[in-house]
């Protein structure tokens, strides 16, 4: 049996990598060596580096986790040659000719992008829509998800930078089947174009903080084919 397999996590927008502390203490606690990028919403790019960085930071074959935007970041950085298995939470996975936008331009809208403030060359979600975002959480959890996200930059979703992973690795996806902010159709449908192992829970867009035995649990069963 080889070494436990590496866990690297990336988060979306109005998130910082504190929003997979439900999950991180028992991976570590189970033998894996576990990071999450703390990217700054500032361009694709830059993110993407930032989550190569933490692929390079740690040891042996990774897991690569992406919640939301962070799917877009997997599928770029999951290229990584000790990336073996890809887990999408939520999230978004667009294909070689797409941006995130384009992804979700061909589904519905969804009932959070109602309550957003563009100030201060950012995007900035509004209180009045942190139902929409996280609200099967208990209240004092929806305000501290509020206070730590970080704020994109409003183009970051039409940036583009290469490299669609899924195509070449083995893939997870957890959809959220009562998700307010990346619609479940879009999750339903990138999930089936990318060949994943398909999971759904009744959640609200952030099932690692509302469902985290559950999102364990897939993490687990992409670990366990890189260590057989």
């Amino acid at each position: 049996m080889a070494s436990k397999a590496s866990v690297v996590f990336a988060h979306g927008l109005w998130a910082d990598g504190s929003c997979f502390n439900k999950l991180i203490p028992t991976l570590q606690a189970e033998g894996h060596e576990v990071f999450s990028s703390q990217h700054g919403l500032d361009s694709l790019e830059g993110d993407v580096a930032c989550v190569t960085r933490a692929i390079n930071h740690v040891h042996g074959p990774v897991v690569l986790v992406g919640h939301s935007y962070g799917g877009t970041l997997i599928t770029k950085a999951g290229i990584h040659d000790r990336v073996g298995a890809l887990v999408y939470i939520a999230a978004l996975a667009p294909d070689e000719d797409e941006t995130s936008q384009d992804q979700q331009d061909k589904f519905a809208r969804t009932p959070v992008f109602e309550h957003i403030d563009i100030a201060d060359g950012r995007i900035w979600l509004l209180e009045s829509g942190i139902g929409d975002f996280c609200g099967d959480l208990p209240a004092a959890e929806q305000k501290l998800v509020l206070a730590t996200g970080a704020v994109p930059v409003p183009d970051l979703f039409n940036q583009q930078v290469p490299g669609t992973a899924w195509r070449t690795k083995p893939s997870w996806y957890i959809v959220a089947n009562n998700d307010r902010t990346v619609n479940p159709d879009l999750e339903r449908a990138a999930a089936e174009r990318i060949g994943a192992k398909t999971y759904a829970v009744d959640s609200s867009h952030v099932p690692m903080l509302s469902h985290p035995d559950f999102v364990l649990d897939v993490i687990r069963d992409a670990a366990k084919t890189l260590e057989a």
